[in-house]
């Protein structure tokens, strides 16, 4: 059973009116983790606040690496998207794939 962290984010998906309540945006969703429950809040909360702040998965993508290499140092890597594969290789502990809404977000680092 995939675990869920809250996501307070509203996207493209999202088709709600009216004023919303916090943490009442799409949850997100884990699929695969190695990371402690701290970091795993800590990456939807990255997250959640790269996709109020852009529209394009490039730069989704680009502000989430940023912040991660900022507070754990390099080399991370982040995918963002809707239709995607991989198979990569991580350090212990430092991997991360989820989805917020219909958008896919996949975190680590090497």
């Amino acid at each position: 059973m995939a675990d869920k962290l809250d996501a307070p984010t509203t996207s493209s998906t999202d088709a709600g009116s009216g004023p919303r309540e916090a943490n009442s945006g799409p949850k997100a969703i884990i699929k695969n983790v190695d990371m402690s429950e701290e970091m795993q809040q800590e990456s939807v909360d990255i997250a959640s606040a790269a996709l109020e702040k852009y529209n394009i998965e490039k730069d989704i993508a680009a502000q989430i690496k940023k912040e991660f290499d900022r507070r754990h140092g390099p080399t991370w890597h982040v995918v963002v998207g809707k239709n995607f594969g991989s198979y990569v290789t991580h350090e212990t502990k430092h991997f991360i794939y989820f989805y917020v809404g219909s958008l896919a977000i996949l975190i680590w680092k090497s």
